[in-house]
């Protein structure tokens, strides 16, 4: 059995939110979360792309840089990235193998009551990595909430919220509130907290939580202009005027009004890493904003005979609203709309977003135990579209496959979203096994 199956044991939780595991990993290895200065960013959505952007950043200023985001898309070794490059296949198998190794002996001397769960497992895994690797600075992302999540072990020198909104409502409360201190708790005493736009719910639980931790804060809009010059393709060009520099005019790498806002919490985050040493000068900065590469993020995909397919990964009624304000500037017609959801996903929230600028929709399920069947996703979405008064036809298909080729007889343009696990099935369907594989990318997004 290859090293990461045994991560996918079913005596693992896929979730287990208590850091007594991960803190006894961590210790038995020597603390490897320890080796260099990180950055830990964390949010209900918009995270993955903060890091990217400046993970990106960090390494045009001549830096070696690690990443550790999730899930994958495709290949688990997505994960875990060393100058931009997902970790090599062995690499990664021998660092599993070592962590279980460690767990087992933990396990045997009673430093572990229970196995780590796979995220547990999986974080102890990217900070071992990213040690071996020597890598001068580490850009982490937060996996679920804050205050319980793995990777909340390391000792950040800077720290962000990019957003809060409801999503894991079962694990981290039913309130924005809530949801808010969950993920404050990353806060650190005198390590600058930047926060996006969190709405006011949200900033007064973060404001609390961060005086109480002594976290100054950095609220990443406060004080920048922003001057929009142009637009191509969904991508925005910009200049921004901080406290402190000018950037631009830079055209985003990512497309979609929402990464502007993104952007925003990217380049105070790398602002506020000078009072840790970690200098990043202004076009390193632009570099980060214009060339990053974030694939599952309205990702256009060209195929060869005319056809195209928009992926992106909004998996929640808010990263839905985000994809139908896109869709409602940029797409011509109503697409038709291939979408799988999680069992703990607002299904409602998110089609009574996307109906209005999407046609027929083809419900299907992604291979995982936490997929909706597509039967009963159908009934959860057609009871969405029934309270709108709408009445578009609802197609069930039993695989990504049939899906998307359900899709492509109703339209040559179409949209797949509702989980980023469904991206990762759809992916190498569409000619793009490795998404992250620079050669791959068709020229019309980044």
């Amino acid at each position: 059995m290859a090293a990461f199956d045994q991560l996918l044991d079913p005596d693992r939780a896929s979730w287990k939110l208590d850091l007594s595991r991960i803190r006894a990993l961590v210790s038995a290895l020597d603390h490897p979360e320890r080796a260099c200065p990180t950055v830990l960013i964390a949010g209900t959505n918009g995270k993955g792309s903060v890091a990217a952007m400046v993970e990106r950043a960090l390494r045009a200023a001549g830096l070696r840089t690690g990443r550790y985001t999730s899930p994958h898309l495709v290949r688990p070794e997505e994960r875990i990235a060393i100058d931009g490059v997902p970790v090599d296949g062995a690499a990664f198998e021998r660092a599993i193998e070592d962590v279980l190794a460690v767990e087992a002996a933990c396990l045997a001397d009673g430093r572990l009551a229970e196995q780590a769960s796979f995220f547990e497992a999986m974080t102890a895994v990217a900070y071992e990595l990213l040690r071996r690797a020597r890598v001068d600075v580490a850009v982490i992302e937060v996996g679920l909430g804050g205050r319980l999540d793995a990777t909340n072990v390391c000792d950040p020198v800077a720290t962000a919220i990019v957003s809060v909104d409801l999503d894991h409502q079962a694990w981290l409360g039913d309130t924005r509130a809530a949801i808010a201190a969950e993920k404050a708790a990353i806060a650190r005493p005198g390590v600058p907290l930047v926060l996006g736009d969190l709405g006011d719910e949200a900033l007064d639980a973060v404001v609390a939580a961060a005086g109480a931790a002594g976290a100054p804060l950095v609220y990443a809009a406060e004080g920048v202009e922003c001057v929009v010059s142009g637009a191509a393709g969904g991508r925005l060009t910009i200049t921004l005027d901080t406290a402190t520099r000018t950037y631009g005019p830079v055209t985003l790498a990512l497309a979609g009004e929402h990464q502007v806002a993104n952007a925003f919490v990217a380049v105070a985050l790398l602002e506020a890493l000078d009072d840790a040493g970690i200098h990043v000068d202004r076009h390193a900065v632009e570099t980060g904003l214009g060339d990053t590469r974030w694939p599952g993020r309205l990702d256009r995909v060209a195929l060869s005979d005319g056809r195209h397919a928009l992926l992106d990964a909004a998996h929640n009624a808010a990263g839905a609203r985000a994809l139908a304000a896109w869709l409602g500037r940029t797409a011509p017609a109503a697409p038709p709309l291939v979408f799988a959801a999680a069992r703990d996903k607002d299904v409602a929230g998110m089609i009574r977003a996307l109906a209005p600028v999407v046609g027929d929709i083809v419900v299907t399920a992604f291979a995982d135990a936490r997929a909706i069947a597509a039967d009963a996703l159908a009934v959860q979405v057609r009871a969405a579209l029934a309270e709108g008064g709408r009445v578009e036809r609802v197609h069930v298909a039993a695989t990504t496959a049939a899906a998307l080729e359900t899709a492509w007889r109703l339209s040559r343009d179409i949209v797949v979203a509702g989980s980023i696990f469904l991206l990762g099935e759809a992916y190498p369907l569409l000619g793009r096994p490795d998404p992250f594989d620079a050669g791959q990318f068709d020229g019309t997004k980044s």
